[in-house]
């Protein structure tokens, strides 16, 4: 029969194919173009002379294509209905958002739990002096930056939910480990060794998510288990008012002792259940054959390829990731993000008892703050999926009430009467993360090839290790209680940011305008621009050698 529709389809195993360079890019798309050409005339002129398909109506029309599809392993967006499409949705959210909700929940308290071991007395149990606390929180991140980019490209080459699940195991040893400390040495050793394996779960989640949810999904799934940072940290703060008052009470263990042990069993618990459901379409077990290549198909239309781990590894992706302004847009969006991340991880709980709250107290303060940040992704959550590139102005915009919050704690003077007021600047800088975490969302979003995707999701979580290791050092115990040379240094950070925010989305304006004009010179349909932007992404052109491929905003 002759070629069916004007569509040129792609295999399955396209994603194991080697890999378009870019120093050829110019040539596959010629190639590309007239092939397509060619094939839409003969195409035209064979439909008059062929027998009619199966059935006019849609769902034969689909068992046609599952037909081809079973036959050639090809995929197509029209191989299923929307109402499939639909329910194989919600089964996707239903086994894999609550657990990455929990599994990051736990990544992050397991993090900065020395915050809160410090008001229970970690630090006197282990002699520290000077700037030895700040340092735990600096080599956590030295460890981390090491191993960024051998564990991402782990995360590539191995499968995808088994690396996640085996570095989670090996982290919650290391958080248990730590209730045994009885010196600086040991706290050291093992906060290197659990910054080194903590180092996967952010950039594997974005994996996670670029493989299994459209474009249009990104923001709001991501930030779905990015809310975990602070609603488990209301589950958390509770857990360890318990555990804090215990101690107090009765004696016996110390309370930070208890908090490891308590986080490190959880987070063992965790990494099993991991083990055995998280993945990509390809590795997970609670999906039949049939349901894999629907949930392929879902995500054709992101022209930045599907499911393919396990690809090999592209040297001009590479080379091309590093001239591609994106790289250098997400690297400094997320250092100057976390340099207020990582003096607030540190010296949040002591800056909270500096304004005259008791060590009890700051656990139960910081409830309100955690649900004010749960109430703040659930609406930019739902706003972002139901509006259209609106994230590089939430972006922007959630710079400025920390900025002013971080400036007004710098000022106000140290006087029991402002304690209220301090608290309430100190509420202020809750939005901060967003400008963090919707830049990550855009990882999954705007950049497509396989390696390329890699290099600049390991470039973007260095800079957010080197902004953390900035923000532990910028706070000083010298400067207590106040911090000014810290808060000013964050509150800069966040103008910085701003800025910079204004020109990553004017990039990204002025790249899709480029390309719309190219599209209209070309003579193209619509419908043929998007039929080719969305087999090249399956055959893993990146997003600047697809020149269909738009920015998401």
């Amino acid at each position: 029969m002759a070629s069916h529709d004007e569509t040129l389809r792609t295999t399955e195993s396209a994603g194991d194919q080697p890999q378009q360079t870019v120093s050829h890019a110019d040539n596959e798309k010629a190639q590309w173009s007239e092939k397509t050409t060619a094939l839409a005339t003969t195409s035209a002129a064979d439909s008059k002379e062929s027998s009619p398909r199966p059935s006019d109506s849609d769902n034969n029309n689909r068992q046609y294509h599952r037909r081809t599809f079973s036959e050639t392993d090809e995929i197509l967006e029209s191989d299923y209905s929307p109402e499939e499409y639909k329910l194989l949705l919600k089964k996707i959210d239903r086994y894999l958002l609550p657990l990455m909700w929990f599994c990051y929940g736990i990544q992050q308290t397991d993090k900065t739990a020395v915050s809160t071991q410090a008001l229970f007395g970690m630090r006197e149990d282990t002699h520290l002096v000077g700037q030895q606390y700040s340092w735990l929180t600096t080599i956590f991140y030295l460890a981390y930056v090491c191993g960024e980019f051998p564990s991402n490209f782990l995360l590539q080459r191995w499968a995808l939910g088994r690396t996640l699940s085996i570095y989670m195991l090996c982290w919650g040893i290391c958080v248990i480990c730590i209730a045994a400390a009885q010196n600086w040495t040991h706290l050291m050793v093992l906060r290197g060794f659990q910054g080194f394996f903590e180092c996967t779960i952010s950039p594997g989640f974005v994996l996670v998510i670029s493989s299994w949810y459209r474009t249009e999904e990104h923001a709001s799934r991501q930030l779905f288990w990015q809310s975990a940072n602070a609603g488990f940290g209301i589950i958390f703060s509770l857990c360890m008012y318990g555990i804090g008052s215990h101690a107090e009470k009765y004696g016996g263990l110390a309370a930070w002792r208890a908090i490891s042990l308590f986080l490190g069993a959880a987070t063992l618990l965790l990494s099993v259940a991991s083990f055995v459901l998280l993945g990509s379409p390809k590795e997970v077990w609670w999906m039949n054959k049939d349901e894999k290549r629907m949930a392929a198909a879902r995500v054709v239309k992101n022209k930045s390829g599907r499911d393919v781990t396990g690809v090999k590894w592209s040297w001009p992706q590479v080379s091309e990731a590093f001239k591609d302004p994106q790289l250098y847009f997400c690297c400094f969006n997320a250092f100057l993000s976390s340099v207020p991340n990582g003096g607030l991880s540190v010296f949040g709980s002591l800056m909270n008892q500096s304004f005259g709250f008791t060590n009890l107290q700051v656990l139960l303060m910081d409830i309100p703050r955690s649900v004010v940040s749960v109430i703040i992704f659930l609406i930019v959550g739902i706003y972002t999926r139901r509006v259209a590139n609106r994230r590089m102005f939430i972006m922007a915009f959630a710079t400025l009430p920390p900025l002013a919050g971080f400036l007004a704690m710098a000022l106000l003077p140290d006087a029991p009467e402002y304690k209220w007021v301090k608290w309430g600047m100190y509420l202020m800088t809750v939005p901060f993360v967003l400008g963090l975490f919707l830049g990550w969302t855009l990882i999954s979003s705007n950049v497509a090839g396989r390696t390329k995707k890699t290099i600049i999701s390991s470039a973007t979580f260095i800079g957010y290790c080197t902004g953390n290791m900035t923000g532990s050092q910028i706070f000083k115990e010298a400067d207590a209680p106040r911090y000014v040379p810290g808060t000013i240094g964050c509150a800069t950070c966040f103008a910085l940011q701003f800025v910079l925010v204004v020109l990553w989305r004017l990039y990204y304006v002025w790249q899709n305008r480029r390309r719309d004009a190219a599209a209209l010179a070309s003579g193209l349909s619509r419908e043929q621009q998007e039929r080719d932007g969305r087999d090249m992404g399956e055959r893993n052109f990146t997003d600047l050698q697809n020149e269909h491929f738009r920015y998401a905003m």
